[in-house]
């Protein structure tokens, strides 16, 4: 005769086929022992066995979030431990990521010399493919975190309130910088192998191919070296004098290449210069008309572009030791 399987086998086998095995026989005796005295129990009192085994195990609830408890697994992309950490990190990103981004495709659009609609519409569409990211990845991020690092043991304390301010502050500084620098290097890696700009159905690079393999490996370690520095600021928990240093001479290290080569005309690639002139050769001449007292269009843009990658990197300098000044006041 085929045999029936009970209500009760049926719950402890959803419940425990999600667990690991090594766990799943110790799971499968304690629910049958805790399941079976809940329903004598409710026997014993009269009730039938049919509906009292019903009622102990519509109590118990649902198996998958059963076996969530088992295996200390949330049920949840971002839970109240990380929340407002990823939230203040977020709203610091929306305020600084599209801005760079959406400059940056500006300049871009007007070095293709794109009407003022077709500009407007890329960086609008830039601008929405950035915050969809942002929100993607770092709520991937702390999803991660979420089921990877463990609970502290101790509880909070209101002594805790100073400690706990810096390492939330250093922690967010430190995520900012992955996906910063994450963005950063997918956007180099993208524009030589795949192009943000494409000329007969072929990728052109924007940044020039001769700076490959040393040129661009030695920002790609720059940037690494960078990730380090946020690191190593969140493992200290405070900004050091020897820290401020070391993010001096890296934003050095970067801004003095890339400014020569950005004034000597080696850091765009002269493809996409001759591109630009064959393509839009009457807006290149008007532009270089209307900007000829200033030495034409691509000497203004090299200006502004230099201008913002000094204030940039003297920003950089200037926040390290104003935190480090900080630090050492607290």
């Amino acid at each position: 005769m085929p045999t029936t399987t009970t209500l009760t086998e049926k719950y402890i086998s959803a419940t425990i086929r999600s667990l690991p095995a090594t766990s799943q026989a110790d799971v499968r005796a304690e629910l049958e022992a805790s399941i079976a005295d809940a329903v004598e129990a409710r026997t014993d009192q009269g009730e039938p066995r049919d509906s009292a085994e019903r009622a102990v195990l519509t109590e118990l609830g649902d198996p998958g979030a059963l076996a969530a408890d088992y295996a200390d697994r949330p049920l949840h992309l971002i839970g109240p431990r990380y929340f407002l950490v990823w939230w203040r990190l977020f709203k610091l990103l929306l305020w600084i990521v599209p801005a760079c981004a959406a400059f940056g495709v500006a300049i871009a659009k007007i070095l293709e010399f794109a009407t003022i609609g077709e500009t407007i519409g890329a960086i609008v569409v830039v601008i929405i493919q950035v915050i969809v990211n942002l929100g993607f990845w770092t709520v991937l991020v702390f999803a991660i975190l979420e089921r990877t690092v463990p609970v502290p043991e101790a509880q909070w304390t209101v002594d805790q309130l100073p400690e706990h301010y810096e390492t939330r502050a250093g922690w967010s500084e430190m995520i900012g910088s992955v996906i910063f620098l994450a963005l950063a290097a997918a956007a180099i890696l993208w524009d030589a192998l795949r192009g943000f700009v494409r000329a007969d159905g072929e990728a052109l690079p924007i940044l020039n191919p001769e700076l490959w393999p040393w040129g661009m490996t030695a920002l790609l370690v720059l940037m690494m070296a960078e990730l380090a520095l946020a690191i190593a600021v969140y493992r200290v928990g405070r900004w050091t004098v020897p820290l401020a240093v070391v993010n001096t001479v890296l934003a050095v290290a970067f801004a003095v290449p890339a400014l020569y080569l950005l004034i000597t005309g080696q850091l765009v690639n002269p493809e996409f210069l001759n591109y630009l002139a064959t393509e839009h050769g009457e807006e290149l001449a008007m532009a270089n008309a209307g900007a000829a007292e200033q030495g034409g269009v691509f000497r203004v843009v090299t200006t502004v572009f230099a201008v913002v990658t000094a204030g940039i990197v003297v920003w950089d300098i200037i926040d390290g030791w104003v935190k480090t000044a900080r630090a050492r006041r607290a």
